[in-house]
């Protein structure tokens, strides 16, 4: 049987740790330095006659995390952007495979090297989007004549839209503000083009929700290394109004990383200070519902002529399992991605983005069933001028 540790037991660790502990084929530990987050998800796994190894650790800390690693085949990185890249590369170091999902800022292409001297196969940006939206590229890319363009919007938002911000944060804060911090890399024409994030906010009718907003972020990362389309973009969704307010508190320098020294003399962040205040005020309370919404349309030629398919994905938060709709369309994907690497289905060594995965053949009919099974169902449509 396969040990598998997930670092990480947030609302999306969680949801990977009670679907690898269904069934019993895997046995699953769970590592976070939160007692409460351990205690809660191994009584949820208990009720659903699941059982669970649970691990206090600092993941940030080599040594303890050297610890927790050791006697496991597969690790799944679910940890904060700002410590996702040494955790990917400490895991490495240890000799595991890995699916990560940690949205973190540094090139994950740089481990590439380790990866395969250590012969592990680590597949990042493992989520929704980057994640799914990669092995759908992927996999045009590899059965179409050739693509043309692609286009990903997608969202993480509250069902109700409470004032003020409408907004509530299905994972750490200190990730979503990198989002609207980041600079948005896309490609136009051939050409690559960075914009700010926040910039280019258009209005989207997405059906089953109304009207939304999209603005640039940076969630092509790996695409502008490895696909060939000449025009990629990538825009975040939000209810209608989200941007220009997050875009003054950016411009004011709530979210500036450099000290700033108060009348006290006391030195503070403004970064931290922010994330901290918005982890309150963006928290889902318990019970909330959220829902994801994503459109991928993906442009091309095929051996008949010019073609469009368009994936449709609307899902809502469980109400039977408490389950976020973030945590299941970001955690059953991954999910699905180690089934793949434990079954030994994929076992390329190095780092390995999602769309390498979907250029596989029956990769993503393998994940779309995985998710189905689980409740989340994505509409798909051909269509040609």
């Amino acid at each position: 049987m396969p040990n598998v540790i997930v670092l990480g037991a947030g609302r999306v660790g969680a949801a990977m740790i009670r679907d690898l502990a269904r069934g019993g084929e895997h046995a699953v530990t769970a590592a976070d330095a939160r007692p409460e987050a351990l205690k809660r998800v191994k009584a949820i796994a208990a009720s659903e006659g699941s059982e669970i190894r649970t691990l206090p650790v600092d993941l940030a800390d080599g040594v303890s995390l050297a610890r927790a690693l050791d006697g496991h085949d597969l690790a799944i990185g679910a940890v904060p952007g700002p410590m996702g890249f040494e955790t990917l590369r400490r895991t490495l170091q240890a000799g595991l495979d890995v699916v990560d999902i940690s949205f973190f800022e540094e090139e994950a292409l740089e481990l590439h090297d380790l990866a395969r001297k250590r012969g592990r196969t680590a597949i990042v940006d493992a989520g929704v989007a980057p994640g799914f939206s990669n092995l759908v590229l992927g996999h045009f890319e590899a059965v179409l004549e050739e693509v043309t363009r692609f286009e990903c919007l997608v969202g993480g938002i509250p069902a109700d839209p409470a004032p003020p911000w409408e907004y509530r944060a299905p994972f750490s804060p200190i990730d979503v503000i990198a989002e609207y911090t980041r600079p948005a890399r896309v490609r136009r024409d051939g050409a690559p083009v960075t914009l700010p994030a926040l910039s280019e906010v258009e209005a989207v009718e997405f059906p089953g929700v109304g009207t939304l907003e999209a603005f640039n972020t940076d969630g092509l990362r790996t695409l502008l290394h490895t696909s060939r389309a000449p025009d990629l973009v990538e825009k975040t969704m939000r209810w209608p109004g989200h941007a220009d307010r997050i875009r003054v508190l950016r411009d004011s320098g709530f979210f500036a990383e450099e000290p700033v020294e108060l009348p006290s003399g006391a030195r503070v962040i403004p970064l931290e200070i922010s994330a901290q205040l918005l982890f309150d005020a963006w928290r889902y309370a318990e019970g909330e519902e959220d829902l994801t919404a994503m459109r991928l349309t993906v442009d091309g030629r095929d051996a008949t002529g010019p073609v469009r398919h368009v994936f449709h994905l609307l899902d809502r938060y469980d109400p039977a399992t408490g389950v976020s709709s973030m945590a299941r369309t970001t955690g059953y994907t991954a999910t699905a991605l180690a089934r793949l690497v434990l079954d030994g289905r994929y076992r390329e060594p190095g780092i390995v983005p999602p769309e390498l995965v979907g250029a596989e053949p029956g990769v993503l009919e393998f994940v779309l069933a995985h998710l189905a099974e689980r409740g989340i169902t994505v509409e798909r449509t051909e269509e040609r001028p």
